[in-house]
């Protein structure tokens, strides 16, 4: 590289932005240890073993021992007895998915249960225990049935998330990384002291941004490699799809980052502001559960979120295989984010 352009001025405020983020132990921390910590305590508290065990209590009661006997026969079950106030205690706790009492003798026993039915690990137990019952008490499937086990990459809980964290990294990397770096610039007079050098505004934007993406790069490599070597996560529609989402929404976040930060003047100021637009994110664009859970009277809000669309294009690439059109919706809306906020925040931002 010739001086003259090592000595230019997008160069240099690139160079002091990359000094300064390796000389801070905790920006390495949240932005690369982190993502990997979370990634790899989800995947193993989420790992797709064989179906765990169903706990039921049996009620004390005159039939309590043949239904023990029954149930502790098959696998699938964790048996457990209990006086009623006992049963339901463990009901109530998450111990026992299900509560199980044998009601008259013979051919008119009755089995009752008592599960509560929000909970989806219950209803299934009660199917599940229901059915072992009823085949031991004789009853035959007019229909015969044959199980095929099948394993596919991409459904796994792991599968699900790694693109969440992904899109998780990329906003926190964006909007902390980019907002609360010039403010605190702002605070420490830095800004106003770079308006005495031979540099312009859009160098000083162009350098943070570029700074975010060289920071960002190792960090999304890097979970994917690990998430393949660790869980065999795929991408089932290639890896040159997810650079061009990465660098998108890269972008998109930094110039959230630098509209939040264009006229805050205090940590305090700005740890609000980037709080009040990444928890909204947090919660509803799908990180860690399916944004599809709420109500349909809030999709299209969720849909318009900037996190949205950057997990939703990497979740249909990775797990669904999808092309460039598929995706194209979201791309448009990422686009829409960058560049609104990245024209309204260098007209209003502040130096001083």
């Amino acid at each position: 590289m010739s001086s003259g352009a090592a000595n230019h001025p997008l160069v240099q405020l690139f160079i002091a932005r990359f000094r300064e983020f390796i000389r801070t132990p905790e920006a390495v921390f949240w932005s690369y240890v982190f993502p990997l910590v979370m990634m790899i305590s989800l995947g193993l508290a989420f790992r797709s073993d064989s179906v765990e065990p169903v706990a039921v209590c049996v009620q004390e009661g005159p039939q309590a021992d043949e239904l023990i006997q029954t149930l502790q026969g098959n696998p699938r079950f964790v048996v457990l007895r209990g006086s009623p106030e006992e049963c339901r205690q463990m009901l109530r706790s998450g111990k026992a998915e299900l509560v199980l009492t044998a009601e008259g003798s013979g051919t008119e026993a009755v089995y009752h249960y008592q599960l509560d039915q929000t909970r989806p690990g219950s209803v299934s137990a009660r199917d599940a225990v229901n059915d072992a019952l009823q085949i031991a008490a004789g009853r035959k499937d007019p229909v015969g049935t044959k199980q095929t086990a099948v394993t596919e990459a991409g459904s796994r809980y792991i599968d699900f998330l790694v693109p969440g964290l992904i899109g998780m990294g990329l906003m926190g990397g964006g909007v902390w990384g980019v907002g609360y770096a010039i403010v605190d610039m702002r605070i420490r007079q830095v800004l106003k002291r770079l308006l005495g050098t031979p540099m312009k505004k859009h160098h000083f934007v162009a350098a943070m941004m570029a700074s975010r993406m060289v920071f960002m790069i190792p960090e999304i490599i890097v979970i994917l490699i690990l998430s393949r070597l660790m869980f065999s996560v795929v991408s089932h529609g290639g890896y040159l799809l997810i650079g061009v989402i990465v660098l998108l929404g890269a972008f998109q976040f930094a110039s959230i980052g630098l509209i939040i930060a264009s006229r805050a003047r205090t940590l305090e100021a700005v740890a609000g502001l980037m709080n009040l637009t990444m928890v909204p994110m947090w919660i509803g664009s799908g990180i860690f559960f399916s944004a599809e859970r709420f109500p349909d009277l809030v999709q299209p809000v969720i849909r318009l979120l900037p996190l949205t669309p950057v997990i939703s294009s990497l979740r249909q690439v990775m797990q669904e295989g999808a092309g460039l059109i598929t995706i194209l919706p979201d791309l448009g809306l990422m686009l829409a984010w960058l560049v609104i906020t990245f024209v309204v925040a260098l007209r209003i931002f502040r130096w001083d």
